[in-house]
């Protein structure tokens, strides 16, 4: 039998949870949706990644599992709020602005080996495909939880950039596994009933 801590501590059962800082907030405060929002964007992304390694497409993930090592760093400048950690804390969660930079030269590059975007398309074109787009939604819902406490001053603007260049990122490495799986992405129509035709 283990002889190592245990998993549950019962300090959250009374509705809180601690920061870094060790200040204590309501599980439903903005900081918490926002790292429940990213984890749950690094969840999706890690599902993704299963069906990429399947599908042979080691560039996608090697770059998915970066990403999910620097979500958990957006995580920590989260749970580091401004308003309550001291300047050492503050040192240590630090954001880097290059991990943006990476995004937009790993867009660029799938970006070159894909037709241009004519039509709205639909999440489509393979298991991968369709887990990146679920994965790119969910890092919109992630973004707008980031923001809420960027405006509250908790933290850092960049995060909020990374998350929006993510989103980009995941759109379209979605179009580029759809097109290195030899699938079809599916395009939006309107669907007119018959009284409008």
């Amino acid at each position: 039998m283990s002889s190592g801590p245990k998993i549950y501590t019962k300090t959250g059962d009374k509705g809180t949870s601690a920061t870094f800082t060790g200040e204590r907030r309501s599980k439903d405060d903005r900081l918490f949706e926002a790292l429940g929002a990213t984890d749950e964007l690094s969840c999706a992304i890690g599902v993704a990644n299963e069906f990429a390694f399947e599908s042979g497409l080691e560039t996608i993930t090697t770059q998915l599992e970066q990403i999910q090592c620097i979500l958990q760093d957006v995580g920590s400048a989260l749970a580091t709020p401004k308003s309550s950690a001291n300047p050492k804390q503050l040192a240590r969660t630090i954001f880097d602005a290059d991990h943006v930079t990476d995004l937009e030269g790993w867009i660029d590059d799938f970006t070159r080996s894909l037709p241009p975007l004519r039509n709205f398309i639909l999440p489509s074109g393979g298991k991968t495909s369709v887990s990146l787009h679920l994965a790119r939604a969910k890092c919109r819902t992630a973004e707008r939880r980031v923001v809420a406490v960027i405006n509250a001053g908790d933290t850092d603007e960049t995060l909020g950039k990374y998350l929006n260049r993510l989103s980009d990122y995941l759109f379209t490495a979605a179009r580029f596994s759809c097109q290195a799986e030899g699938r079809q992405e599916k395009v939006y129509k309107r669907i007119r009933k018959e009284e409008e035709k």
